[in-house]
């Protein structure tokens, strides 16, 4: 059985890749999408694992060759999903995590209406703002910028299935995988297995 794709957003700051980090350690058979961007790696960031980093002429040949499954410009730089990757990942019948700002979860969403959808809140403003200072990744123009689209991006909460208030990352981290694995429950989703049994029962002649 193909895999399904997990949507999970928040503004930026709220945690959400320390969040994944943890689930991806926790619950198995669950993949990482890696988004490209055009944007310069921060300190410690990898290619290829924390992003796939390039020019902005290799990800316009993207656009145009239809590889993104979304792709929007954020902060003044181009984020992407490749198609290739999502559909290299569930076709194995792995689950897809897809870590997306507000503005491209919402044009998955709309592309792929079955999509598990999980938005990361952060408990306070002063808690996001103090996220992102610490982090000191940004310069202080970049920051004010990220500060004041959190605003919007955190009244999109009410477009996504699940929202996971992020005040302590373990507690947060075990209720996203909780979240991961109730889905996986679904009658809809087992329906193979469940019909698997229920042939063995049929053949028993009880």
């Amino acid at each position: 059985m193909k895999g399904h794709l997990i949507i999970i957003s928040s503004p930026s700051g709220g945690g959400k890749g320390t969040l994944i980090k943890e689930v991806l350690e926790r619950v198995p058979n669950l993949g990482y999408s890696v988004s490209l961007t055009t944007r310069a790696p921060r300190f410690g960031e990898e290619d290829g694992r924390h992003y796939h980093f390039v020019s902005k002429e290799e990800f316009q040949d993207e656009i145009e060759n239809d590889g993104f499954l979304e792709y929007a410009e954020v902060h003044e730089n181009l984020y992407g999903t490749a198609k290739s990757q999502i559909d290299r990942i569930t076709a194995g019948g792995r689950d897809v995590i897809l870590e997306i700002d507000v503005q491209g979860a919402e044009a998955v969403m709309r592309s792929v209406p079955d999509a598990v959808s999980i938005f990361i809140l952060p408990p306070s403003y002063e808690t996001l703002r103090a996220r992102l200072t610490a982090r000191a990744t940004e310069k202080p123009n970049d920051l004010d910028v990220r500060l004041r689209n959190s605003l919007f991006e955190v009244s999109r909460y009410s477009l996504f299935k699940y929202v996971i208030i992020n005040d302590e990352v373990h507690s947060a981290a075990a209720k996203l995988a909780s979240v991961i694995v109730a889905e996986r429950q679904l009658r809809n989703r087992q329906s193979e297995s469940i019909q698997g049994i229920l042939d063995s029962f049929e053949r028993s002649n009880v």
